[in-house]
């Protein structure tokens, strides 16, 4: 049995009926560190409110340890842990008293699950008596897990837990995320960083509430179709736009300090050379480049 299992889900909003998740189905194995990709407004959220039974869906059914998130909602909402990607807790409480309150609200004690927190919440137990809205962005993400933890979930849901903390607490996260699932619980987390996306078992890539792949992030990037190439110039602008003109280019954008260009086949660098030359760009560098997760994103997108 799938740990989640989603077929068929829609959900819309407003009088216009906006779609913002159109018929989406995946599922997750028990113990999966799954991921879910994808831009703002991609259609996460709804998905994961509608798994935690926070919302309902339009259309279609889906599952969380077999229980099915309209008619077992009760018993899914006792056995899920959900970290939403807005800081929730009770900011005037401290940090232990945040901790203990949901352990009382499912009804066990922060002693009887402590293992599982512990390598967590030792980052942050020394700020124990401090208000937790006084708390920093990484430290409150600490919190918020711990407090998704504390009543040993089958399930955990984290959306974009990552989003607007510092490289060395996303890092932090990830490596706390790696040894949960070695406790056996099914993790699935949402994120709009690319990079995070190598860290999961799986991934759905999701963009305007539709799933554009499903696979291993390896998996993903190896069935990358293009030859592809990073081309560095001063004047970046205009290489993008020379660029667009070339014989054989199918794709062709900004990455980071260089243009990542995908072409039909290998290019002749020698022609290429020539003719942005010819354009006017010179001081041009050209080598091969290797696909990311966020290159066969923008592909999926494309095609």
């Amino acid at each position: 049995m799938s740990a989640v299992s989603l077929s068929d889900i829609t959900k819309t909003y407003g009088k216009d009926k906006k779609v913002a998740v159109d018929r989406v189905s995946f599922e997750v194995e028990p113990g999966e560190l799954f991921g879910l990709i994808g831009p703002d407004g991609a259609g996460k959220t709804s998905i994961f409110r509608i798994l935690t039974t926070l919302i309902l869906p339009d259309g279609g059914s889906a599952t969380v340890d077999g229980f099915d998130v309209v008619r077992d909602y009760p018993e899914i909402r006792s056995r899920v842990g959900y970290m939403p990607g807005r800081f929730s807790l009770y900011q005037d409480l401290t940090v232990e008293e945040n901790l203990t309150f949901f352990a009382t609200l499912f009804g066990t004690t922060i002693s009887a699950n402590y293992n599982l927190i512990k390598d967590i919440y030792e980052h942050i137990e020394r700020f124990k008596d401090r208000r937790a809205g006084k708390l920093s962005g990484g430290m409150k993400q600490k919190l918020a897990l711990c407090c998704a933890l504390i009543h040993k979930p089958t399930v955990l849901f984290l959306d974009e837990p990552t989003t607007g903390v510092d490289p060395v607490s996303r890092k932090e996260f990830w490596e706390m995320l790696r040894r949960l699932k070695q406790e056996g619980i099914t993790i699935v987390v949402s994120t709009p960083y690319m990079d995070e996306a190598t860290m999961c078992d799986r991934i759905a890539l999701i963009q305007n509430g539709q799933i554009l792949s499903i696979d291993t992030p390896a998996k993903i990037v190896s069935s990358y179709p293009w030859p592809l190439y990073a081309v560095r110039t001063k004047n970046m602008y205009q290489l993008l736009q020379k660029l667009k003109s070339y014989k054989g280019v199918m794709r062709s954008y900004a990455f980071g300090e260089s243009a990542h260009v995908a072409f039909e086949a290998a290019p002749d660098e020698t022609n290429l050379r020539a003719y942005l030359t010819n354009e006017g760009i010179d001081a041009v560098e050209i080598e091969v480049a290797v696909p990311t997760i966020e290159d066969s994103f923008i592909e999926l997108m494309k095609s």
